[in-house]
């Protein structure tokens, strides 16, 4: 049943010319940023023209010139390279910590359900962005800092979701017939809770690469992201602004 779903849900899609054109966009994007250093080697530190700076648009710098004379169009390259890369990782993160608990959570139960219960409930009190900014004051503004301030803040959702996941397969006649054969507790979650929580996180885990991106972003429209001169969008934005408004 679970396949026939499946193979009717990719027909849905690539009969879908919105779905199609959004899959492609994001496979350039990403392939674009993985490529950069390959296709437009770049050192922002030395690659400067100071006699360029703040020009217009042109053929030779599509989107002008920053106030060090960087090429712009290149700079938003390579910040859409660093934005991605805090992205995924912290999205990893949160997903591989989220789920551990919220598997163990959800199976388990008891005092330990009611323990990682409590830590969801205090990460979920602050907002998301004010968490991301007290993790990475304290830890300092580097691009390791903005990962695991933006993972901390995934890590409940996956908690979340995964728990509830797993006390609806939990009762379900296969977990209950691997349960009365003597499967181990690991085996069960492993081999047949998981498996069965493996959509959901997905598409969640897609839906959080793009907040993960802009929270990211925000921290370095602060000033609290990644330092100069690694390019970073939410920090190209805030220099931006100074230019604009002296």
């Amino acid at each position: 049943m679970r396949q026939i779903w499946q193979k009717r849900a990719c027909q849905r899609f690539w009969r879908s010319l919105s779905g199609k054109v959004g899959l492609f966009l994001t496979i350039t994007l990403l392939l674009l940023a993985l490529l950069a250093p390959i296709l437009h080697p770049y050192d922002p530190a030395t690659d400067r023209d100071y006699l360029a700076r703040l020009s217009a648009p042109s053929l030779s710098h599509w989107f002008g010139t920053d106030s060090l004379g960087r090429d712009v169009f290149t700079l938003v390259w390579y910040g859409i390279r660093t934005s991605l890369s805090v992205g995924f990782v912290s999205v990893l993160a949160g997903l591989t910590i989220g789920s551990l608990l919220g598997l163990v959570a959800g199976y388990f139960r008891g005092l330990l359900d009611m323990s990682i219960g409590w830590l969801t409930n205090i990460l979920l009190a602050f907002p998301s962005i004010l968490l991301a900014i007290a993790i990475v004051t304290v830890t300092g503004p580097t691009l390791q800092s903005v990962m695991a301030a933006v993972g901390v803040v995934q890590i409940p959702i996956f908690i979340r979701l995964t728990r509830g996941m797993v006390l609806s397969l939990r009762e379900q006649e296969f977990v209950l017939a691997a349960r009365s054969l003597g499967a181990s507790s690991g085996r069960i979650i492993f081999q047949h809770i998981l498996p069965g929580s493996v959509a959901p996180l997905v598409v969640q885990a897609t839906l959080s690469i793009g907040i993960a991106t802009l929270e990211a972003a925000g921290l370095g429209f602060l000033g609290l992201g990644t330092q100069p001169p690694t390019p970073e969008l939410g920090t190209m934005l805030a220099d931006a602004l100074k230019v604009a408004m002296p």
